[in-house]
């Protein structure tokens, strides 16, 4: 059976009314024994051994072609098999849901360390030791690879450049007004697992072990690049050690090693090193952004003005949505922003962890706490004061928010009600204390998913999708629907993913995996559900489903003796009128108390805390994993995170994890989560919304705003490292 729903209109609350109590609680990780025993295979480590190995030439210009490869040499070389030359090789890796191969060619250089060529021989060493002594010879050009480069190209896109009302005017007419320029540094996903895939043919079929996060697109996306059926391609990635955006998209290696195995007639690995994950994947833009805020005598603020530089490289379409937040989080009847796009040659710019809010959300929430403070009104009220009746630039309704109780009952929890309003008040010894707060807002989406749903005759199911878990906790959720839905024990629910032969679902990324893969479990779910009413002769109504009992009325059935075999149900779901009828995001709001050395500039997060209202909650403990990822991505944003490009050549410095700093254990303070009930009836049947970057949305900003209370410095240019908190900080 079927069950499609096209979300037209609100949901009544079904799950409220299921009785095995499994949904919501926090359940372990179903997957996590295999994964902390090894047992979990990732995609490099597929495959007995016998695979041949892949290893990139890379362009060590930074614009040009390739104008000639001593390949005799490099062939004559020992254990070497083939060398790929092929110009269906990417030159870019694909944006999320690009659903089409990215740009081909690879003997068009766009950046320094493109991959041009794949050396393929018996082991990793021999095809390594290949590719460092290749002898390439270019046609290069000169290129422009920093964004603030006078002679950088730009990019304007019409629809990104709006104006409601004067905002010029009311900076000139305001009691209080902050106009103010803040940069982001471009960051890496640095996903634990490297990009990897295994490439084999039967025939014209391949099947490629890969770590990809949204499979349904991956596939038309390998078969665009080779220019085959995407009936043709099984992909497979049951586990993915992390993605973050960088593995939205098809990346060069499984193109790479798919035209290896089809060339060697035998399978092929290619697997990432990490400077190449770092310099060939996706980054995350650096922005610069000017925020311009003005409010009334009372703190109300009458104009926003949130302007961006960007950067992308030449002909790709996707630019750092900056401004996503800042055009429904608070009031201002005058509003206006400016998107400018630099086209330089630097690795290619996509999605990374909230992309938009992560970095816009710093900027904005920089810009209230300056305001605040000029103001001499308290940070949580001037924010409090500001949220707005409706959407302030489409007058849409929001279909449920409960931002004012995070910023009220986390301004509680916290203890906030201690804070020295004056900068610089509180020392303990050589360390001064502070604390900031900041919003956190992100855009809730429904993406089009289906799943398969089997109930076994012993009272036992599958679920079965292509949705991937990228370390979200994917299998788990996606049990404890079915297991909720059919009154089963969580460990009576097999869940299958990964492989695009299953019902193609929503995919890891936008914050929408959950909520999309399981509403489509729930409507199939909810299709057995009728059918076992059938079984017995009653309306789904009026069934009770627990511990594979059905109960109707005083009448106790065991479900393995009603079921004679198995029965499937297929549950689809899609957005429709709903998506556009309101506004639907998640809210919260971070606090954070630092200390800061008043001799070495040093910062330490002493604390942290966020305040999340973000519809049902499937997972507490998943969830709340998934809010410390995205607070703890907030620490490194605030501190530590900073890809370093050379501006002579455009290359990536520090391209690896021991110069890109991210916050280890000793720089995160024991973290604290408090989410809000609520219920979303707008945004799916099973009334959740995304959490996997809502957690990450503003986080940064909490922290740099405690560093100004602890130590009257402001800090606009991310990260706040001790360097630029030094010079200003006040005399001992």
């Amino acid at each position: 059976m079927n069950a499609h729903h096209k979300m037209d209109e609100k949901q009544t609350d079904v799950l409220s009314g299921m009785a095995q109590g499994v949904l919501g609680k926090g359940a372990l990780r179903v997957d996590g024994p295999l994964k902390v025993t090894g047992q979990a295979a990732y995609a490099a480590e597929i495959g007995d051994g016998t695979e041949a190995v892949g290893v990139f030439v890379r362009a060590t210009i930074t614009k040009g072609r390739v104008a000639k490869i001593d390949e005799a040499a490099v062939r004559a070389m020992p254990g070497v098999l083939s060398l790929i030359t092929d110009e269906r090789l990417l030159r870019n890796p694909a944006q999320g849901t690009a659903n089409e191969a990215p740009i081909q060619g690879a003997r068009d250089v766009a950046y320094f360390g493109q991959p041009i060529a794949l050396v393929v021989a018996e082991t990793f060493e021999q095809a390594r030791h290949a590719a460092q002594n290749i002898a390439i010879t270019y046609d290069a050009e000169k290129a422009v690879t920093d964004p603030l480069d006078g002679a950088a190209q730009f990019d304007l896109p019409d629809a990104k450049q709006i104006e409601h009302g004067d905002v010029q005017t009311a900076m000139a007419d305001a009691h209080v007004s902050i106009d103010a320029t803040y940069t982001t540094p471009s960051q890496s996903s640095a996903a634990m697992e490297p990009h990897a895939s295994i490439a084999s043919w039967e025939g014209d079929m391949l099947t490629l072990h890969g770590s990809y996060q949204m499979l349904k697109y991956n596939r038309n996306e390998l078969a665009d690049a080779l220019g085959i059926d995407p009936a043709n391609v099984r992909l497979l990635a049951p586990y993915v050690g992390g993605g973050f955006g960088a593995k939205l998209g098809l990346s060069s290696e499984a193109v790479a090693a798919a035209i290896a195995a089809k060339e060697l007639d035998r399978p092929v690995r290619v697997v990432m090193t990490r400077p190449q994950v770092f310099e060939t994947t996706m980054r995350r833009s650096s922005t610069h952004q000017r925020l311009r805020l003005a409010a009334d005598a009372d703190g109300n603020l009458t104009a926003i003005g949130h302007d961006a530089t960007v950067s992308n490289l030449p002909g790709e379409s996707f630019s750092e949505p900056v401004a996503l937040a800042t055009h429904f989080l608070y009031a201002g009847k005058n509003r206006a922003y400016a998107h400018r796009i630099a086209r330089v040659h630097r690795t290619c710019a996509g999605s990374m962890r909230a992309p938009g809010e992560a970095v816009g959300m710093l900027a904005l929430e920089n810009a209230m706490d300056e305001l605040a403070h000029k103001a001499g009104i308290d940070p949580v009220a001037l924010r409090l004061r500001n949220i707005p009746e409706k959407h302030p630039e489409s007058d849409k309704v929001f279909s449920s928010r409960r931002f004012a109780d995070c910023l009220t009952e986390g301004a509680e929890h916290f203890g906030w009600s201690i804070r020295r309003a004056t900068p610089g008040q509180v020392r303990e010894g050589e360390w001064l204390i502070g604390m900031g707060v900041a919003s956190a807002a992100r855009g809730n989406i429904l993406s089009e998913s289906k799943a398969r749903v089997i109930l076994h005759a012993d009272a036992t199911a599958t679920v079965e999708t292509d949705m991937t878990d990228i370390g979200t906790g994917t299998y788990t959720i996606l049990a404890q629907i079915a297991a909720e839905m059919l009154g089963l024990p969580l460990e009576s629910v097999t869940v299958r993913l990964g492989d695009t032969d299953l019902p193609p679902a929503a995919g890891s990324g936008g914050s929408w995996g959950a909520s999309s893969a399981g509403s489509a479990v729930f409507l199939a779910c909810q299709s057995l559900r009728n059918d076992i009413a059938d079984l017995v002769d009653a309306d789904a109504a009026d069934i009770t489903l627990k511990d594979g009992i059905i109960t109707t009325g005083n009448v106790q059935r065991d479900l393995s003796d009603t079921l004679t075999n198995d029965i499937t149900a297929t549950g689809h779901i899609e957005p429709g009128e709903t998506s556009n009828a309101v506004e639907q995001a998640g809210f919260g709001a971070h606090f954070a108390e630092v200390a800061v050395n008043s001799i070495t500039g040093e910062t330490r997060v002493r604390r942290m805390l966020g305040v999340f209202s973000a519809g049902r909650i499937l997972n507490e403990q998943t969830a709340r994993s998934q809010c410390f990822g995205g607070m703890i991505f907030g620490i490194g944003a605030a501190l530590t995170e900073e890809l370093v490009h050379d501006h002579r050549d455009g290359h990536i410095v520090n391209h690896n994890l021991a110069e890109y700093h991210v916050p280890v254990n000793l720089d995160v303070p024991q973290l604290d989560v408090v989410f809000l009930e609520e219920r979303d009836e707008w945004a799916n049947p099973i009334q959740s919304k995304g959490v996997g970057e809502l957690g990450i949305s503003g986080a940064g900003a909490a922290i740099t705003n405690a560093i100004f209370n602890a130590t009257g410095v402001r800090v606009r240019d991310y990260p706040a490292t001790l360097d630029k908190i030094l010079p200003d900080l006040p005399e001992v």
